[in-house]
């Protein structure tokens, strides 16, 4: 006859999705039901994080198994301890309370893939000494919130790419996107607009797609996967035109989050943008995307608008078209502050990081904003710069003014113009409507490769 009637562990709700984070405590009970008195040698409950990944390759007539496992936490409560010796429970119901705390620090959400996963359980141990133990498993549904510098995650992104034309058909193509943020919760939209100026002699048809990409990496190798996970196809542009095309890809609510704080997993979601021409390599450009709890970003998910400017500001996104220089569709010349370089910014850690990779496969990403709290992928690339905030200038006999952009946290403070005797007056103010033309864009926002140099007005 049987000792135990029922064995169950029940856990206390924390959420209305019942997950947990950082920091959060586990309470719930253990419920032990004996039919007869019943001799205990250990009895305990046990909370666990851990990480692994797995699969193989065949080269030649071998075939190669690369494996990796990481450990986050492990906590135990004990109802009984180990080394208390042999303990008898009488009969009848019992019903055990327990209390874990998960450690503080960044560790990933929960994840499921074809080669490896990222899993977080509940285990209830009875031993019984020669008798048979007994166990009880449960996962937990752990969501990250490890994901500093959340107000660069709201920050507008534009990129853009340029196109000569080849044997097939002549002139070029030029595409300036822009992406209303990085950051995003399932169940968001995010909004894209791209200006295309088709100088070429043939037509093209803009295309937008998410992306999922999954990295395993084992014993110095990598094994990566792609999903699209949303595809929209725009009208075909005919050509010698321009136009503006602006589209919004829904995110599914079932889409897991990015994990970027895993040392042998990472998933990290990708925008492409890209102009489909028959017989000619696709021009494209790239943006990272990612996906955050929602309570990360208050009102974001709720269509509020959530960018570092205010409707139509100078620069800032609007309901018109970005400026740019006539007869020219980038808003930026090259090399300005804002437009396309190789200069890495400092973290919230205070070291500069690596810029963002992206998966084996993708031709010619454009310059992309670099992850403020850690890559996820170790190849290089450039970096995306975000839009600069508006000049005020001052019409004084000295050289202007140029108060801090809003994104003073991430690029150095602007020089100071100190006047000197020999240095002639300007006596123009350059947002007034005369015929003169303004000074070059360099000039009021110098190239981040020059330092500690001041040009001469």
């Amino acid at each position: 006859m049987p000792s135990i009637q029922s064995f169950t562990l029940s856990c206390d709700a924390l959420n209305d999705d019942r997950s947990v984070s950082e920091g959060d405590t586990l309470t719930g009970r253990v419920t032990l039901a004996l039919l007869k008195d019943s001799t205990i040698e250990s009895f305990f409950v046990k909370a666990t994080g851990d990480a692994q990944v797995s699969w193989r390759k065949k080269s030649g007539d071998r075939t190669y198994t690369y494996s990796a496992h990481k450990r986050y936490f492990k906590l135990k409560h004990f109802f009984i301890p180990e080394e208390s010796g042999d303990t008898v429970i009488p009969r009848g119901t019992h019903v055990y309370d327990f209390s874990l705390q998960i450690p503080q620090g960044s560790m990933p959400s929960t994840f499921r893939g074809p080669h490896g996963r990222i899993f977080y359980k509940l285990q209830v141990k009875l031993t019984r000494g020669w008798k048979a133990n007994r166990t009880i498993d449960k996962e937990i549904h752990f969501v990250s919130k490890s994901f500093p510098n959340r107000n660069s995650l709201m920050s507008p992104q534009i990129g853009s790419t340029d196109k000569e034309m080849g044997f097939f058909s002549k002139g070029k193509v030029h595409m300036d996107v822009t992406v209303d943020r990085t950051g995003y919760a399932p169940g968001d939209t995010i909004v894209i607009v791209a200006k295309i100026d088709n100088s070429s002699s043939t037509e093209m048809t803009p295309k937008f797609s998410l992306i999922r990409d999954i990295q395993y990496r084992a014993q110095g190798h990598t094994k990566n996967e792609d999903y699209v996970i949303q595809k929209v196809v725009g009208n075909c542009i005919k050509p010698k035109t321009q136009r503006e095309v602006k589209c919004e890809i829904k995110i599914p609510h079932d889409q897991i989050h990015t994990i970027h704080n895993c040392d042998i997993l990472a998933v990290q979601c990708f925008l492409k943008v890209y102009l489909d021409i028959s017989f000619a390599f696709d021009p494209e450009v790239m943006f990272p995307v990612f996906l955050c709890p929602p309570e990360l970003f208050p009102g974001a998910h709720l269509g509020v608008a959530a960018g570092p400017y205010p409707g139509g500001a100078a620069w800032g996104p609007s309901n018109t078209d970005f400026p740019y220089a006539a007869g020219a569709m980038s808003p930026y010349p090259a090399g300005a502050f804002g437009g396309p370089s190789q200069r890495n910014f400092p973290s919230a850690h205070g070291y500069s990081e690596p810029p963002p990779a992206y998966p084996e496969g993708y031709k010619n990403p454009v310059p992309q904003q670099p992850f403020q709290y850690g890559d996820p992928f170790t190849a290089p690339s450039s970096v995306l710069h975000p839009p600069p905030s508006a000049p005020a200038f001052h019409a004084t006999p000295s050289a202007p003014d140029i108060h801090p952009s809003p994104f003073s946290h991430i690029s150095p403070t602007p020089p100071t113009y100190n006047q000197l005797p020999s240095a002639p007056p300007m006596n123009t103010d350059f947002l007034s409507q005369s015929d003169e033309a303004p000074p070059a864009y360099s000039l009021l926002f110098p190239s981040s490769d020059t330092e500690n140099t001041v040009e001469r007005l």
